[in-house]
């Protein structure tokens, strides 16, 4: 299974200075290639290749005096924003025809060097390393401070340095795991879990726990309207309205950080104890467009449900999905009969039919339970297996090596 390693860079002034210039030629290459081929669509002439864009793009244009500076970075980061660019345009004719899942991609966009996230990649051709001393050796950039927060399970083939809105950097590696390995890590269980998530508790499971909402966002707001007000004063352009960008993304990255953190705990406490878990899948998109637009973004719904997706795949859990459309709430988890809807104010309810009183998110995860067909599983009967969706291709590492530690 390919995951993501991020570890924090910290470069020096000189070493920022080239990785700015290996961001700015990698972007100028990318924008080249896209305008190149729109120049040929326009013309009705077939795209160019991925070898022509290479040697016009790269190799002729460093001849060049207007493009003579990207010979000043690796020429394995330039190869790669064409890959990238070849990319971007294959996942977009892939959803013209319908080939590729989920919502529609447009066409690849000029990038910009007022984009909030700037990244390069460097394969192993660019010949980077990890010295001895715990230090990322970049091409041009020399060592660069590494924060290893963990270890690398296998050894990577390819990096990329990300520089986030918030002006810090980030090494991001892709690693191949061992599927035996990894659950081996988290022996078997009966144990299976229904999740209702909510805005007042962020989530209500099965077996009666509450889990209250950390409400981050909310939290932070006066301090971020502080920081925004105090944006809004600086004159546009100036160096002293740059400082206080840096200091609103900051913030808020702050605030991303936090609650990033909470879902990594939860999904893997959830991962961890229960052999099935079953979530609603909710419309997030259509209900960030109510009046709770800014709760609904503060918990983090989608972020969440994704974690214990690719978790429980790793793992070898079960994660099963259910309609948004069924009447969790609705429904009787003692008797099954559906008692109609309810509004959102009424937070506890007694069955009409039976006379049992539920509370109105515990029953709502008993009931998601029930329809993942997961309630079973705790006397022996086999889990259902959910649908669970595969990781993004990118670079990735070499197969894992025997005694290797996963992480």
């Amino acid at each position: 299974m390919q995951l993501r390693y991020a570890f924090r860079l910290y470069p020096d002034a000189g070493q920022r200075t080239e990785l700015a210039k290996a961001f700015g030629c990698a972007r100028v290459v990318f924008n080249d290639a896209v305008r190149a081929r729109e120049d040929a669509r326009k013309a009705g002439m077939a795209f160019p290749t991925a070898g022509d864009l290479s040697r016009k793009l790269i190799t002729e244009a460093k001849r060049t005096k207007e493009r003579a500076w990207l010979g000043e970075v690796s020429s394995v980061v330039l190869q790669q924003s064409l890959r990238d660019a070849e990319a971007a345009y294959r996942n977009f004719f892939a959803s013209l025809n319908g080939t590729r899942k989920g919502p529609r991609n447009g066409p690849p966009r000029l990038k910009s060097r007022k984009d909030a996230r700037q990244s390069v990649r460097f394969t192993a051709n660019a010949r980077w390393k990890i010295t001895a001393d715990g230090r990322l050796n970049l091409p041009r950039a020399g060592a660069v401070k590494v924060k290893w927060s963990r270890t690398l399970p296998t050894t990577p083939t390819s990096v990329t340095v990300v520089k986030d809105s918030a002006g810090r950097y980030f090494a991001s590696f892709v690693i191949v795991t061992d599927p035996a390995v990894d659950q081996a890590r988290m022996p078997y269980t009966d144990r299976t879990i229904g999740i209702d998530l909510g805005l007042f508790h962020f989530a209500v499971l099965s077996d009666g726990t509450k889990i209250d909402s950390p409400r981050f966002l909310r939290r932070a707001e006066k301090k971020l309207k502080k920081t925004q007000r105090e944006l809004s004063r600086k004159q546009k352009g100036s160096k002293n309205r740059e400082k206080a960008r840096l200091k609103v993304a900051r913030a808020h990255a702050k605030v991303a950080d936090a609650r990033r953190e909470f879902h990594h705990q939860l999904s893997t406490k959830m991962i961890s104890e229960n052999q099935g878990i079953a979530v609603e899948d909710l419309a997030v998109s259509a209900l960030a467009r109510t009046r709770l637009a800014k709760s609904v973004h503060d918990a983090g719904w989608a972020e969440f449900v994704n974690m214990p997706a690719y978790k429980a795949a790793r793992y070898g859990r079960t994660l099963v999905r259910i309609g948004r459309f069924e009447p969790t709430s609705q429904v009787c988890s003692t008797c099954g009969i559906k008692d109609g809807p309810k509004p959102l104010n009424v937070r506890e309810w007694t069955c009409t039919a039976c006379g049992a009183h539920h509370d109105r998110d515990h029953n709502a995860a008993l009931n998601i339970k029930t329809a993942a067909g997961l309630a079973a599983s705790a006397c022996g009967a086999p889990v259902r297996p959910g649908a669970i969706p595969a990781q993004r291709e990118e670079t990735g590492s070499h197969g894992f090596k025997t005694g290797s530690r996963a992480t």
